[in-house]
């Protein structure tokens, strides 16, 4: 029983970062993609199946992700693993469409290349410069739609301040000490109250749950 509880609140050994997206895509970095160039004129950098890391980094840090010429027809899942990525290539991809939000937390994005029938994410407005070469489009320079002139889509409430997103996104993170819905709440986050209400929840349904494995076991 001991044990059981101790496997429960032990953490998880988690990959590291991005490791698993470098394998969406057999092979590696192809010739003449966005991401192969950026890798080679870049100095302290090294190639992983389809990624382009920054060499010697601890945590290793993605830069780059390509995914051209992977019969994609839509985002694989574990594209949100490269959220560190600078440059991204999706060319030479079946994809229809660019769902919104497909790219949140993506705030270092600075190359994306598309297929030509796909805009932009967020918009020619989210980027510096849009420019198309033959089947692709290039999505360059991506912009803080917080120094933006134009008016905010969602803007923040009050006691909050405007983050980046992702291209064309945007959060609210809240102004010390407010915090909670809104931001509306006032003082120091309740963190020991909260820890201690979570690990009674989950004693009590590791409790259960071994309770109710213990008859099931009885049960002729």
């Amino acid at each position: 029983m001991g044990a059981f509880l101790l496997l429960l609140l032990l953490p998880l050994p988690r990959a590291a970062a991005g490791a698993a997206v470098c394998g969406l895509c057999p092979g590696p970095l192809r010739n003449g993609s966005v991401v192969a160039r950026y890798c080679a004129s870049r100095a302290g950098t090294e190639s992983e199946g389809r990624c382009c890391r920054e060499r010697g980094a601890r945590p290793e840090r993605l830069l780059g992700l390509d995914l051209s010429n992977c019969s994609l027809r839509s985002l694989p899942p574990g594209l949100a693993e490269a959220t560190a990525a600078v440059v991204l290539d999706l060319t030479e991809n079946p994809l229809a469409a660019l769902p919104d939000g497909s790219f949140l937390g993506f705030t270092h994005l600075q190359r994306l290349a598309v297929p030509l029938a796909l805009e932009c994410p967020g918009g020619s407005s989210a980027w510096e410069e849009v420019t198309t070469h033959g089947s692709s489009r290039l999505c360059q320079g991506q912009r803080n739609p917080c120094n933006s002139s134009g008016e905010l889509a969602w803007p923040c409430p009050e006691n909050a301040a405007c983050a980046p997103d992702g291209p064309g996104l945007i959060q609210c993170l809240c102004d010390g000490p407010f915090h909670g819905y809104k931001c509306l709440r006032e003082g120091a986050f309740p963190v020991l109250p909260f820890c201690g209400i979570l690990g009674a929840v989950t004693l009590a349904l590791a409790l259960l749950l071994w309770g109710t494995q213990r008859q099931k076991a009885k049960t002729p």
